[in-house]
């Protein structure tokens, strides 16, 4: 695989930084709801939104990245339709992964929680307190998280569809490039 038709060490360090903090943030989220009322709960919906303002953070600046730097074009032996379906599917992890966040920020500012990023830095409350818009806004960030869930895993299942059925070099895009062995 060419150095050309591969993703750069930046971008391919955003995209599995990425995956990691969805993943923690999908996990913590899901888990935190369950439990009852308790500093540990309280802990956790902390660590869930720092979670959720890192990977704002992170993708904001992964656009930029991505600006600069355009990707990679995919290869060749890519057929048309999914050309087109992967810069669909993209641009729409894209967008969930900024909206949802902000969904976040939205409902804790309605419901009265200040997300304070790793309890050093005030983020400001984009509306105020108001508690119906709040639970409305809950069920919004629910719903982008779901739509996410769906977009990521057609986002894995085309990849690994590329790597073990097509064997096209997709995946390898975004691995970092082997290092040779050198015998002794």
């Amino acid at each position: 695989l060419s150095e050309s038709s591969r993703y750069s060490a930046g971008a391919q360090l955003a995209h599995w930084l990425t995956a990691l903090l969805l993943l923690g943030a999908f996990t913590v989220g899901f888990y935190m709801v369950g439990l009852e009322s308790s500093p540990t709960k309280l802990r956790l919906y902390s660590y869930h939104k720092w979670t959720g303002v890192t990977i704002f953070i992170v993708t904001v600046l992964r656009l930029g990245w991505r600006l600069c730097s355009p990707p990679p074009p995919l290869p060749a032996s890519v057929a048309a339709w999914e050309r087109r379906a992967a810069a669909v599917t993209h641009r729409l992890l894209y967008l969930l992964v900024l909206a949802l966040p902000l969904s976040g920020w939205l409902m804790s500012s309605a419901k009265g929680f200040q997300t304070v990023y790793f309890g050093l830095l005030p983020i400001p409350d984009l509306l105020a307190k108001n508690p119906p818009l709040g639970a409305a806004l809950e069920a919004v960030h629910e719903a982008l998280g779901t739509l996410l869930l769906i977009a990521l895993a057609l986002h894995v299942l085309a990849t690994l569809k590329h790597h073990l059925v097509d064997h096209q070099p997709v995946l390898q895009r975004m691995l970092p490039r082997r290092r040779a062995r050198t015998r002794a």
